[in-house]
């Protein structure tokens, strides 16, 4: 109990005579590090999420309810865990397409000047919803 009190009193200046080196100048860069971790992936599908909405993706499709075309979780539950769904589907974004999901046709997009980068990054973020 001694030894909590004597380290409570000089946990403000970050040293713990017992522990060695000061431990809280490792432990902050850590904790910075993990939050930026744990927050990369919100911002990554805020970004594909406004990338969608430039690129007119939402006129057709919304994330929950089917509208003109499927839902985005409804497309990431079809395709989870197959083999080339990717690739099929960034072909599909590019060259347009129709029978899968009824007779509505999905337009080529590769003529509004969508890019096969870009494809890519909106089907992954698209196979990622659940």
């Amino acid at each position: 109990m001694a030894y909590y009190r004597y380290c409570r009193t000089r946990l403000l200046t970050y040293n713990c005579p017992k522990l060695g080196k000061p431990y809280m100048n490792r432990l902050i860069p850590f904790l910075v590090t993990l939050i930026a971790i744990l927050a990369l992936p919100a911002a990554q599908a805020a970004d594909q999420k406004a990338l969608a909405n430039a690129k007119g993706c939402f006129a057709c499709h919304t994330l929950d309810t089917q509208k003109g075309g499927p839902a985005y979780k409804e497309v990431a539950k079809k395709y989870a865990g197959q083999k080339g769904a990717s690739d099929m589907l960034v072909k599909k974004v590019l060259e347009g397409g129709t029978g899968v999901w009824g007779n509505v046709p999905e337009p080529a997009n590769k003529t509004t000047g969508l890019t096969e980068a870009d494809a890519k990054k909106l089907v992954s973020w698209i196979l990622g919803l659940k």
